[in-house]
């Protein structure tokens, strides 16, 4: 399958912005190559972690990569798409690069930068095709994330991952809202928790999070549903986590509320800094308290309990 990825060179504000537009636009997956960012992540981690490309750490303004199918819709989809960043109130204005590129090519070319990394106290995330002796008390979850987002590198699924690690005391009920790679409902079942329910819409996504669910032999415990949101589940959960957007997350608050059981906890990120007081907002006026937040660089993630 073809597909054409679409290259929006931006500045830092406007970051999030471009992202929603490509989840807008269906796009399969959002990438954002942002050189801070890498360098922040480089610069804390063991040399042997990362290989990091001179070409993504240049002093410049981020990129927002979409990968949009080739099929009939693109034109429409591109129409859109030009007729969004027109209207963007952004300086300098946003500069646009496209090339068409193959399923395998994508999902490919990036793993050679990809390296077993630690996160937390004792979780490491080691690619399927590196080789990693665990130490003691490791808990190694084996990745393939082929076109999904979620490999344990960027801020936010590492911030929800050292939050994870912080509040599954075992036995718990979790729902991962846009599972992607399925990362961290992997991570969930290692850590302890009883029933996981891995939700994710896209069906590419929910094809790599089955197989990494299969590869670390979590099938007993983690299930993979393609749906929207929480649409597709039903019981209440102990802990429900989301790494997506900030104005996602807003708009799966009450949701995710009605989701928790009393006591429940719902573990967010995707939030650039800016937006966190919105998020908050909207948590807490869907009953849920604020009880940490946690930071890396302009990415929060926070955490907010059911208390009713």
């Amino acid at each position: 399958m073809e597909w054409l990825e679409i290259a929006v060179r931006i500045s830092p504000d406007g970051v999030e912005l471009v992202s929603e537009l490509f989840q807008e636009l269906g796009a399969g997956g959002v990438i954002i190559e942002d050189p801070a960012v890498i360098l922040q992540y480089a610069a804390r981690t063991h040399p042997d972690e990362w290989a990091v490309s001179p070409e993504t750490t240049k002093p410049d303004r981020p990129v927002v990569k979409g990968f949009l199918p080739v099929d009939s819709g693109l034109e429409k989809r591109l129409e859109k798409l030009a007729s969004a960043l027109s209207h963007l109130a952004l300086s300098p204005k946003p500069e646009v690069v496209t090339r068409t590129v193959l399923e395998e090519d994508w999902a490919n070319t990036w793993k050679q930068y990809y390296k077993p990394m630690h996160v937390g106290q004792r979780l490491v995330i080691k690619p399927s095709w590196e080789d990693y002796q665990a130490g003691k008390d490791e808990l190694v979850l084996e990745l393939d994330p082929g076109m999904a987002f979620g490999c344990g590198s960027h801020p936010t699924t590492s911030l929800c991952l050292k939050l994870l690690e912080k509040y599954i005391c075992g036995g718990e009920r979790v729902y991962d809202v846009g599972t992607g790679s399925g990362i961290l409902a992997i991570a969930a079942a290692a850590l302890g928790a009883s029933r996981v329910v891995a939700v994710e819409l896209d069906p590419v996504a929910c094809r790599a999070a089955v197989e990494n669910v299969e590869r670390n032999r979590a099938g007993e415990k983690v299930r993979v549903v393609q749906g929207n949101l929480l649409d597709t589940v039903k019981d209440r959960a102990d802990l429900v986590v989301s790494n997506i957007i900030a104005s996602v997350i807003i708009s799966l608050a009450p949701d995710a509320a009605e989701a928790l059981a009393s006591g429940g906890l719902l573990i967010t990120s995707g939030i650039i800094h800016p937006r966190a007081g919105e998020v908050r907002s909207a948590l807490e006026a869907a009953g849920l308290a604020v009880c940490e937040q946690l930071e890396d660089g302009e990415w929060v993630a926070i955490v907010a309990k059911k208390t009713s």
